[in-house]
Order: structure tokens, then C-alpha cells, then sequence
């Protein structure tokens, strides 16, 4: 059975929203695959370019993998075959190296095909094709980004077909806003790309990222898919999202919903009762993991590394994008809290780590075995709500 026709028996017939993990730390990569083996479920690992890279551009923050290393780690340990590999936000400028050294248009649009073509070469099975990244100062119009969007587009499929391997595109040309969009805005784009598919004769996508009003901030999810009150000129989110899955249908692709972390259990469950067909989350689970092992240091009275590791974390500035009030006062734990999972591949986390478990007379699995029971109560919380288990 090819995997298009999976995942519309496990959404449509079991009734359920398939869950897209970002894959944060290896703690969360193996907790993926421990759950979805555990419980015969299907479940995404959606790894951004940053996280996740090819070794010709340079390995991701993911526990330095490259996207071939990344690969054959998780097939060697998905038993089951229940794990999706998935690229999420591939593109132009969505990398650090081509951020860095600011590359021209043509440069990261070589990077980005170069990109794709190793996840292929990989056996990553949905690509999410992105081109909204920009570093122009002026807005870049819709015309140029969906023209770098039928580029991509059209090198994914046909270097797919080339390799003989089964790849779908899930296509999106902007970050979450935490509004909803206009379902109107979602059919001209649906009826843009189904042209350009027909006339290049290539198959249609099976997933476009929605504005479904989710947005994530520090620890928290801002959008109005859970604001009690009414957002001025947006239609409510719980009649928007009916009119969006009436035009995902009418174009037959799924929708597919980003940075759904932190919502409560109560949103969640509503998720496939209304018919959302996946989801992504991904900060949530970085910093469950780095809760936990704050906790595990208190747990051993271990008040110095606590404190370096706070520190290191502070010191990274990754928590400076998740921030909503740039001149925010939050105390320094808070802003590492956000940051943790970044710096765990980092040679001063693992020299503080290494120090750690000696001084404490421990060893990584013992405190891993921690880590991953607090990462997988997080991801489990998404899987039962989501109806692919029932426990």
C-alpha cells in the first residue's frame, strides 16, 4: 500500500490527526520512535534545515546529524517501519550556513535542491517545500515566492521519480501568524498550484500548512485558536477552520496544522473532531526535556551544575525569537528553559554533563531513561488526544 493511501486510511477512516514531531534532541528522537513502535502508530519526525542537514552543507543542532546519519539512525531503530521521515520548512534561507553567509537568491535555491535531493536519496517520504524566507528589506510579492515555490517544486518530483521513490509535498508560504487567513486566500493559492501541477503534469500535494490561529511564544501558544475573545476582521477560528477543510477538500489535499504546542487537552481533543488531518509540534518537547533535567540536577542537590548549565543556556541567545516582548524582563532560568535543547550537541554541555555524572557516581542512561519518560508523557499527551491510541 503506498503511503498516500496509509495515511488517508489512518486519518479519514480511524478518525485522527496524525502528529508531526520536530525532532529537538536524540531524547526526543528515540522517544518518537520508542512511542510509535511501542503502540503501532504512525507518527511524523519533521526536521527542520536547522536541525537536521546534509553533510555537504553541514550537520543541523540535532545531536550534530547530518540528514544521512539522522536517517539510518532511525531506520536501524524503527523496528515497526512506524516512523515517517519528513523535511519541514525546506528551502531557500531556511538553513544557518546560507543565513550566515548570507547567500544570494541563486546560491540558497542551489542549497535548498541540494538539500532535498539528499533527503530523497534518504528515503524522507514528505517534503515540505518553503520558499517564504527572505532577507530583502521590501515584502517579497506572492508571484516571486510561488515561482521559487514551482522551482522547488518541480525539482522534488522529478528527482523522485528519477530515484523511484515514493515522496509527497506538503506545501506552506509563510510562518504562523496566530491568526486564521481567509479561506478564500487558501483556494486561489490551491487553484494557482493545481495549475501549475496539471500543466507540468506532475501530482498534486497532499498537504498545505494552514493558518489555523496557533502561534507559538516562550512557553506558550498566543494564537486565537484558544482567545475567548473575538479577533477584530478575522472570522472565528471554529467557523474559519470549517470553511478551510471544505476548500482542502474540495482540492482533495489534507491540512496540515503548525505549532500546535501548548495547547490545552480540552483543543487538542477537538482536533479530530473537527477533522484537522495533522499537526506539527516541536518546541514543547526541547523544553520538557530541558525541565527535566534541571529537575535531575535538583534531584542530586546539584546547585552548580544547575547554574552552569542555566548559564550556558542564557549565554546561547536562541531564546531571543521566542520572546513577545523583545525588552521583556523574564529572568534568566525562564529564557534558558526556552533555549535548553539548543546547545545539548555542544562540546560545553557534554564536558558540564560528563562532570555531572561523575561527580553524582551516574551514567547517560540512567539520567537519558529520565529525560525520555518526561519527552514521552509530553508527546503521548498529542497521541491519545489525537485519537491514534486509546489508552
Amino acid at each position: 500500500m503506498q503511503l498516500n493511501q496509509i495515511l488517508k486510511k489512518q486519518i479519514l477512516e480511524k478518525n485522527s490527526t496524525l502528529l508531526g514531531v520536530g525532532p529537538m534532541s536524540k531524547n526526543v528522537v528515540d522517544s518518537t520512535i520508542e512511542l510509535a513502535n511501542k503502540y503501532k502508530i504512525l507518527i511524523m519526525l519533521i526536521a527542520s534545515r536547522r536541525q537536521i542537514e546534509c553533510s555537504e552543507i553541514g550537520p543541523g543542532y540535532c545531536n550534530n546529524w547530518t540528514t544521512e546519519d539522522f536517517s539510518n539512525y532511525v531506520k536501524k531503530r524503527d523496528k515497526y517501519n512506524r516512523i515517517i521521515l519528513c523535511r519541514d520548512h525546506g528551502g531557500p534561507w531556511q538553513g544557518n550556513p546560507e543565513v550566515e553567509k548570507k547567500l544570494s537568491i541563486k546560491q540558497t535555491m542551489n542549497n535548498a535542491k541540494k538539500s532535498f535531493a539528499v533527503d530523497i536519496d534518504n528515503d524522507f517520504k514528505i517534503i515540505h517545500i518553503d520558499p517564504s524566507v527572505t532577507f530583502s528589506k521590501k515584502p517579497v510579492s506572492q508571484k516571486i515566492i510561488l515561482k521559487r515555490l514551482f522551482e522547488l517544486y518541480e525539482f522534488v518530483t522529478n528527482y523522485a521519480k528519477e530515484k523511484n521513490k515514493e515522496v509527497l509535498i506538503e506545501i506552506g508560504t509563510e510562518e504562523q501568524s496566530g491568526g486564521t487567513g481567509t479561506f478564500e486566500d487558501l483556494d486561489q493559492l490551491l487553484n494557482k498550484v493545481k495549475n501549475f501541477t496539471s500543466k507540468k503534469k506532475l501530482k498534486s500535494p497532499t498537504f498545505v500548512v494552514v493558518q489555523s490561529g496557533t502561534k507559538v511564544m516562550e512557553t506558550k501558544n498566543v494564537g486565537s485558536f484558544e482567545s475567548p475573545i473575538r479577533i477584530m476582521n478575522e472570522i472565528p477560528v471554529e467557523i474559519q477552520i470549517f470553511k478551510v477543510l471544505e476548500v482542502c477538500k474540495k482540492h482533495d489535499i489534507f491540512m496540515k496544522e503548525h505549532n500546535a504546542d501548548y495547547l490545552t487537552n480540552d483543543s487538542l481533543k477537538w482536533h479530530p473532531k473537527i477533522g484537522i488531518h495533522a499537526t506539527n509540534v516541536a518546541p514543547e518537547f526541547g523544553v520538557e526535556e530541558t525541565k527535566a533535567l534541571l529537575e535531575y540536577f535538583r534531584l542530586y542537590s546539584d546547585k552548580i551544575s544547575e547554574e552552569k548549565f542555566i548559564n550556558l543556556s542564557f549565554k546561547s541567545n536562541k531564546w531571543k525569537k521566542w520572546m513577545i516582548n523583545k525588552k521583556d524582563d523574564k529572568k534568566d532560568l525562564d529564557k534558558a528553559i526556552i533555549a535548553g535543547h539548543y546547545i545539548f550537541s555542544s562540546k560545553s554541555f557534554k564536558k558540564l554533563i560528563k562532570n555531572f555524572l561523575k561527580k553524582n557516581k551516574l551514567n547517560q542512561k540512567k539520567l537519558n531513561l529520565y529525560l525520555k519518560k518526561n519527552i514521552k508523557n509530553s508527546i503521548l499527551r498529542y497521541v491519545k488526544n489525537f485519537n491514534l491510541i486509546q489508552i
